[in-house]
C-alpha cells in the first residue's frame, strides 16, 4: 500500500509538469501556425516561423522568471495570494505590454553591438536567433535552479555573444558591457540600501513605539503617500511614456499630485482603521495590504511596458529585415509580434512563476507587509534615481537587493541586541542578577524614547549605585550570531547574476555557429 502512495504521488507531479508542458507547447504550436499564416514559405519563411516560436519561449521564461520580482514580496508577505498575484501580475503585464510597449524597439538591445557592422541581412537574422534562443535557455535553467536573474541582462548576452561570431570582436561596444558588469552591484546595493533605510525609519517612527496605532495614524498616510509619489513617477516615466512624451519634472508634478490625493483619502481611512485595531505591530502591518496590491499591479504593468522588449525586440528586428530587405537598428512592432510577448509573458508566469515568487517572496527572509513595502519603494525609487544619473540598473537585482537589506538590517538589529543582553547577563550573574533582569525585561518593554530615558536616568546616578557599567550602557543593541537571510541562497543568486552575461554569450555564440552552418550553401 505504501509503494501504491508513492507511485500516485509520483504519477500526480508528473501529471502536474506534463500539463504546464503541454500547455507551453500548445502556446508554441499557436506562434508558429500565426507565423506561417503571415509568411510567404522559402528560407525566409521558416526563419520568420523559427524566430517567432524562439521569440515566445524567451516571452514565457520572461515571465517565469522576471516577474516574481513584481509580486514576490507581496505573495511572501501574506498581502495576497499566490493565485491572486499570479492573475494581477498576467493581467497588467500583458496589459503593459500590449497598451505602453510602444510602436517601435531598438532590435540591438542596449546598443551593446554596432548594427553597422553586420550589414549583411542574413546573418543579422541569424545573429538575432541566436541570441533569443541563447536567453531563453539560460533563463529556462537560471528558473529551475531558483535563481532569478535579468532578463535584459540575458538578451545582452545574446546579442553580444552572436555579434561577436558573426563579425569579431570590435563589433561590442566595451563601455557599455563595462556599465552592465557595474550594475551587478549598482542594482543591488542601492535597492537594499533604500528598502534598509525605509524600514529603520518605519522601526524608529511606528514598530518602536508604546503606542503603535497613533504612530501609524501619523506616520502610515505619509508613507503610503510617498508610495503614491514614487509609483506615480515611476509609471509615468516608464509606462505613459511609450504612449506620450513625459519629461522627468512633469512626472515627478504629476506624482506629487497623486500622492496628495492619496494622503487625503489614507488619514480618514488609517484613523477609523486603528479605531478598532489592538495595540499591536500585526494590526498596522494590516494597514500596508492594500497599497501592496497597487504596488504589485503598477510594477507588473511597468514591467510589461518595458521588458516585453527583450522577447519581441529581436522578433521585431528578424520580421523587419525578412519584409523590408535591410538591417535596421529600431524596428516597428506588428501587432502579432507584441501580442506573442504579451500573451507569453502572461503564460510563463502562470505556468512556471509561481517557483520564483515563493523563492523571492518567503525563501531567502521572512517578509512581513512592512518590509514587503520597503522592497517596493526600493524598486521604483531606485528606477527613478538611477534612469535620471544615467546608471544601468536591473529591476530584478534591486528587487532582490531589496529583499537581502531588510533581511541583513533585521539580523543586526536582532542579533546586537540579543548578544548584548547576554553579555550584560553573564557579567552580573554573581552581583544582582535579580535586578538586571527586571531593568531588562522593562528595557525590551519600553519604546526607543523610553529607553533613552532609562539610560540617561542611569547615567546620572552616581557610579556605585549604577546598574549597568558604561560600556554596557552603550552597548543596549550589539549582535549574537542570529541569521535572518539564506546564505546558500544569497552565494547562488549572485553567482547567477555574474554569469549571466558571459554564458548567454557563448551559448549564443554557439547557437549562431550551428545555424550559420546549417543554412549556408
Amino acid at each position: 500500500m505504501l509503494k501504491t502512495e508513492n507511485v500516485e504521488n509520483a504519477v500526480r507531479l508528473n501529471r502536474e509538469e506534463l500539463f504546464r508542458f503541454g500547455t507551453a507547447l500548445l502556446f508554441i504550436v499557436g506562434i508558429m501556425l500565426v507565423a506561417m499564416a503571415r509568411s510567404d514559405g522559402g528560407v525566409d519563411g521558416v526563419l520568420l516561423i523559427a524566430a517567432a516560436m524562439i521569440g515566445g519561449y524567451m516571452a514565457m521564461n520572461i515571465g517565469a522568471n522576471d516577474v516574481a520580482n513584481n509580486v514576490g514580496p507581496a505573495v511572501g508577505s501574506h498581502a495576497i495570494s499566490l493565485t491572486g498575484a499570479i492573475l494581477i501580475a498576467a493581467f497588467f503585464e500583458a496589459g503593459g505590454a500590449m497598451i505602453a510597449g510602444g510602436d517601435v524597439v531598438g532590435t540591438i538591445k542596449k546598443g551593446i553591438i554596432d548594427p553597422d557592422l553586420v550589414a549583411n541581412r542574413d546573418t543579422f537574422i541569424w545573429l538575432m536567433i541566436a541570441a533569443l534562443l541563447a536567453a531563453a535557455v539560460w533563463l529556462n535553467f537560471a528558473t529551475a535552479i531558483g535563481a532569478p536573474v535579468s532578463t535584459t541582462h540575458s538578451i545582452v548576452g545574446g546579442v553580444l555573444g552572436a555579434g561577436i561570431a558573426a563579425a569579431g570582436w570590435s563589433i561590442a561596444n566595451w563601455y557599455q558591457v563595462g556599465m552592465i558588469a557595474a550594475s551587478w552591484v549598482i542594482s543591488p546595493v542601492l535597492g537594499g540600501v533604500i528598502a534598509a533605510t525605509f524600514l529603520y525609519v518605519i522601526k524608529r517612527t511606528i514598530t518602536y513605539k508604546s503606542d503603535v496605532l497613533a504612530a501609524a495614524n501619523r506616520m502610515v498616510p505619509l508613507l503610503v503617500a510617498l508610495m503614491a509619489w514614487a509609483f506615480g513617477t515611476y509609471l509615468m516615466l516608464k509606462g505613459v511614456s511609450k504612449l506620450i512624451k513625459v519629461g522627468f519634472p512633469v512626472a515627478v508634478l504629476l506624482g506629487f499630485g497623486l500622492a496628495v490625493a492619496v494622503f487625503v483619502l489614507m488619514r480618514p481611512y488609517v484613523a477609523k482603521t486603528t479605531s478598532r485595531l489592538a495595540n499591536t505591530k500585526s494590526s498596522v502591518n494590516d494597514l500596508f495590504t492594500i497599497p501592496l496590491i497597487f504596488a504589485a499591479a503598477l510594477l507588473s504593468f511597468a514591467h510589461g511596458a518595458n521588458d516585453v522588449a527583450n522577447a519581441v525586440g529581436p522578433l521585431a528586428g528578424i520580421n523587419e529585415a525578412i519584409t523590408a530587405g535591410a538591417v535596421a537598428a529600431k524596428a516597428s512592432i506588428p501587432i502579432w509580434v507584441m501580442a506573442v510577448g504579451a500573451a507569453g509573458i502572461a503564460l510563463g508566469l502562470a505556468l512556471y512563476g509561481p517557483k520564483l515568487i515563493r523563492t523571492v517572496g518567503s525563501e531567502i527572509t521572512e517578509l512581513d507587509k512592512m518590509r514587503a513595502y520597503c522592497i517596493a519603494m526600493a524598486a521604483a525609487i531606485t528606477v527613478i534615481i538611477a534612469s535620471q544619473l544615467g546608471l544601468p540598473v536591473s529591476s530584478t537585482h534591486i528587487a532582490v537587493g531589496g529583499v537581502f537589506g531588510v533581511g541583513f538590517l533585521r539580523e543586526y538589529i536582532k542579533s546586537s541586541y540579543a548578544r548584548m543582553l547576554d553579555d550584560i547577563r553573564d557579567h552580573h550573574a554573581d552581583s544582582d542578577p535579580e535586578a538586571v533582569d527586571a531593568f531588562l525585561a522593562e528595557f525590551e518593554a519600553a519604546d526607543v524614547t523610553t529607553k533613552g530615558e532609562m539610560l540617561r536616568a542611569m547615567k546620572a546616578q552616581a557610579s556605585a549605585d549604577r546598574l549597568l557599567g558604561k560600556n554596557e550602557r552603550k552597548g543596549l543593541g550589539r549582535v549574537h550570531r542570529i541569521e535572518l537571510v539564506k546564505r546558500n541562497l544569497l552565494f547562488r543568486i549572485a553567482a547567477a547574476w555574474v554569469i549571466t552575461v558571459p554564458l548567454a554569450a557563448l551559448l549564443a555564440a554557439m547557437f549562431f555557429f550551428m545555424i550559420r552552418g546549417m543554412l549556408l550553401p
